[in-house]
């Protein structure tokens, strides 16, 4: 039987998948479907590099990169290289001038050191070439990611040069479905040492590892990141971290999961938790859950004084920098609660602070504490709390009659018999018995700012006691939300932030801020100190932001144009990690059991 054939028509379906993309090409540039396109060859290589030197070059965003090395017969090489040496010598021997002279003299130390290491140490030498394509589909985006190579390369000492007339062999070239193009390799091809090309190669230098700690994250290539926060050295003086990020980019994630590594470690982990995110944590490792909000068992009174932390030598280590050495317990107490008073009432004046501070030491004696008192021998109930003081500002209204006593008694009603009263009149009724404590002030969302920043202030005061009473025990103090500290009108209570920082070190201690934007920390009455909040810890975790907190971002840490595109994009569990002062593109990948630990709030 005979079968007729048909004509199956045209299927536009098919040849719209099979059909390569529209390529046009111009002298300079090309177009490759929607995406504006540009080919540079590198010309000229560093004379030294360092190991990864090819990690900054090859993992710029918007970029394609093609690297190609070819192995060639040594003997040949050494020859060459021998002549150039005894040329480079005999110019550096006849030069008139002396950049001529050193510039000969330098080439000629570059030769033997090259000629020993393949020689003698049978170093195997090849064919190098690098081709770089930026890429994009806007033209103003174009222009800068091209201005961001060319940066990148003059940075690292290579030279390139765009390929004119060569853009559609350089593409070639740069595909993996083409063979390679003896034009672009007859212009770019240049002598490499294995040693400096494999130790060059991104992936070499993948990861980061401080040889002790746990696992953090993976970098861009998906190296592991081991890191240690307490090994210091170079350029990591401290063990304080500083995250951000706004809300919805994993940063609770990343900070629970850097707290169960530093708790299986066996650190002592104390959380300031104004949004009840890390109560499931703290009840899933048995620790101690405080509601510090008003709970009748998480009070702290701001009254008891708090032993000083004492220095190598036995004497206190002051938190305040015009404090010397030698000053008591109670004098250094009474620079806290000015702090404390000047949060909570925020328009008392001079006169009136300076009144409440003279009824202070009066009560203290009152209750035979004084300025030489051991204060480590006495127990929460020996302090005297606010209706102590209340009922003495009374007596000594109605035997002065002053208006200040007066006015002092009206602004203190509410701390003593209010509704303040149940956060802090009363004695400390707050106990630990873990390594892992949750001082959870979510119950304070509805107060008024004043209010959350007073007892912000309190807790950390109790906090810093737990850091610094025994410089054995490694203590990681989290803040979260740490800009309800803040208060323009108060920047002593961000002094106190900062030195806490600075200090923490001494008792191997450190500070772990957490906030949403460092807008909060760079207002010009506050900036001298927010900024070093932000600037001292030596670990640093950026996470996707933008607007105007991208941009300060920027300025704070002198981000490049790759890593201020990073935060941009505000990726989940993507961070720029700055780790001394290496800066490394961190995924978050965390193990599927810490998830178990993490509970439902704030970051799953």
């Amino acid at each position: 039987m005979r079968h007729e054939q048909k004509d199956a028509g045209v299927n536009s379906s098919l040849l719209n998948v099979i059909t390569p993309m529209g390529l046009e090409f111009s002298r300079n540039s090309l177009i490759i479907g929607e995406q504006a396109a540009k080919l540079y060859g590198v010309i000229q290589y560093p004379p030294k590099a360092n190991v990864g030197w090819l990690s900054a070059l090859t993992n710029l965003p918007s970029t394609m990169v093609s690297i190609g090395f070819q192995p060639i017969d040594n003997s040949a090489l050494i020859s060459s290289i021998s002549k150039s040496i005894t040329q480079n010598r005999s110019t550096a021997d006849n030069a008139k001038d002396a950049l001529t002279r050193q510039r000969a003299e330098k080439a000629a130390i570059d030769g033997e050191s090259i000629m020993l290491q393949i020689d003698q140490n049978g170093e195997t030498v090849g064919l190098m070439n690098v081709l770089v394509m930026p890429f994009t589909n806007d033209d103003k985006l174009f222009a800068r990611t091209c201005r961001r190579v060319e940066n990148t390369f003059s940075l690292m000492r290579c030279k390139i040069r765009t390929l004119a007339h060569l853009q559609k062999e350089s593409l070639q070239q740069l595909s993996p479905m083409y063979p390679a193009q003896e034009t672009i390799e007859n212009i770019l091809n240049k002598i490499m040492p294995m040693s400096t090309f494999v130790g060059g190669f991104p992936f070499a230098s993948s990861g980061f590892n401080d040889g002790t700690g746990y696992y953090l994250a993976k970098d861009s290539s998906g190296g592991l990141i081991i890191i240690d926060p307490w090994k210091r050295g170079g350029d990591r003086t401290n063990s304080n971290i500083v995250v951000m990020g706004v809300a919805g980019v994993g940063k609770s994630t990343a900070v629970k999961h850097v707290a169960l590594s530093e708790y299986m470690k066996g650190t002592k982990i104390i959380f300031i938790d104004p949004e009840s995110e890390y109560k499931e944590l703290c009840q899933q490792l048995g620790g101690d859950w405080i509601n510090a909000g008003g709970g009748s068992l998480g009070k702290i009174n701001p009254l008891q004084i708090r032993p000083a932390p004492r220095d190598e030598d036995g004497e206190e280590y002051p938190l305040y920098k015009d404090e010397g050495n030698g000053m008591s317990d109670m004098a250094l107490h009474l620079k806290n609660l000015e702090i404390f008073f000047n949060l909570y009432l925020p328009d008392l004046n001079m006169m009136q602070l300076a009144v409440l501070k003279q009824c202070l030491i009066e009560l203290y004696n009152q209750f035979n504490i004084t300025w030489t008192t051991n204060i480590t021998t006495l127990h929460s109930t020996d302090f005297p709390t606010f209706s102590d003081l209340y009922t003495l500002l009374q007596l000594k209204e109605q035997a002065l009659g002053d208006q200040i006593y007066k006015e002092l008694v009206l602004l203190l009603f509410d701390i003593a018999n209010g509704g303040d009263s149940f956060l802090w009149n009363g004695h400390s009724t707050i106990q630990t018995r873990s390594r892992c404590i949750c001082l959870d002030t979510h119950s304070l969302q509805n107060t008024s700012e004043n209010i959350k920043r007073t007892q912000y202030f309190n807790l950390l005061s109790w906090c810093w006691e737990q850091m610094s009473q025994d410089r054995t025990e490694r203590v990681l103090l989290i803040c979260d939300e740490t800009y309800l500290m803040i208060d323009p009108k108060v920047p002593q209570s961000l002094v106190f932030l900062r030195n806490v920082e600075k200090r923490a070190r001494k008792y191997e201690a450190a500070l772990a801020i957490v906030s949403h934007s460092v807008v909060d920390f760079l207002a010009p009455e506050i900036k001298m100190y927010g900024q070093a909040l932000l600037d001292i810890p030596c670990i640093k975790i950026l996470m996707g932001t933008d607007g105007k907190n991208l941009q300060d971002t920027k300025e704070l840490y002198n981000l490049t144009d790759a890593e201020e595109e990073l935060l941009a994009s505000k990726k989940r569990e993507h961070a720029l990690l700055m780790i001394g002062s290496k800066r490394i593109h961190a995924h978050f990948e965390i193990p599927d059991y810490k998830f178990s630990y993490m509970g439902s709030a704030g970051g799953r």
